[in-house]
Parts: structure tokens; C-alpha cells; sequence
């Protein structure tokens, strides 16, 4: 698994919209790389409104939320449009974005581990979030990271 200081492996990936999505086409911003285990699912749905519920705070910070599964594109929008996600969710089929972070150990794995990466405007790994509840995982990445 990547470590804090670590340059963040380059990716790019279809989102639930269509829209291609990569660190380097989010302009600067520093990016939450959030990974989750199955769409529409009750532990990622949770995870997921919460990271809705708070996104105009981690907007504030000029922070991108992006989601990533192995789930196919048009299940990634189901689940987008269910709980009105504003942020992209990436379908990584292929599992190359979850082998390169450490969120699966093999282009097998039938989930990626919950698991997410802040991701600095310089394109580093500022904080690794390995010990994910999905109760309270966005409200705790974003009290650290804004010092709330």
C-alpha cells in the first residue's frame, strides 16, 4: 500500500456520467480517492451519503471526492443517481487503480478494500485512511484534514 509522501499513481478512468476522469484532468485539486467495496451495497451507501452530506465542506477545502469500484459503469450510475452523488464514481473493471494503490492485492479481487488516499495538489500522497468505518469515515477524513 502507498505511503504518505508517495507520488500518487496516475490513472484514467471512465466515470458513472461518461466523463473520463484523472488526477491531472481535476486541475490542482487536491482529490479524495475514495475506494469501495460494491455499489448500492449498506456499508457503501452509508459511506456514500456521507461523503454527500459534507461535500460542500470538502468543496470549501477545494477538495474532489472521487469514488472508485469494480462495478460496471451503469451500476456506479444507479447507485449515483439513488443517492443524488454529485462526485464521479469510477468503474476500475480492470482493477489497475486498485492493484497500483494497494487497494487489492490481485486483478482478481472480487471488491476493493475500503480504503481511501488524500492526494495533494502536487500530486502526493498526503494521508492514508486504512481503518475505514463507514458510519463516520468522510466527517473523519474531513475534521483531520480542515481541523475541524
Amino acid at each position: 500500500m502507498l505511503k504518505v509522501g508517495d507520488a500518487a499513481p496516475d490513472f484514467i478512468a471512465q466515470a458513472h456520467d461518461g466523463a473520463t476522469v484523472s488526477p491531472g484532468r481535476l486541475g490542482g485539486k487536491k482529490i479524495l480517492l475514495w475506494f469501495y467495496p460494491e455499489a448500492d451495497t449498506p456499508g457503501c451507501s452509508l459511506e456514500g451519503r456521507g461523503f454527500r452530506d459534507h461535500q460542500e465542506y470538502y468543496d470549501d477545502g477545494d477538495i474532489q471526492i472521487v469514488g472508485v469500484s469494480f462495478d460496471p459503469v451503469e451500476r456506479n450510475a444507479a447507485f449515483a443517481r439513488k443517492f443524488d452523488f454529485k462526485f464521479p464514481l469510477l468503474s476500475d473493471l480492470d482493477r489497475k487503480i486498485a492493484l497500483a494503490y494497494g487497494a487489492c492485492s490481485d486483478a482478481k479481487a472480487q471488491h476493493a478494500q475500503r480504503v481511501s488516499f488524500l492526494i495533494d495538489e502536487h500530486g502526493k500522497i498526503a494521508r492514508v485512511y486504512d481503518s475505514v468505518d463507514p458510519r463516520d469515515h468522510p466527517a473523519r477524513v474531513l475534521a483531520e484534514i480542515l481541523d475541524v
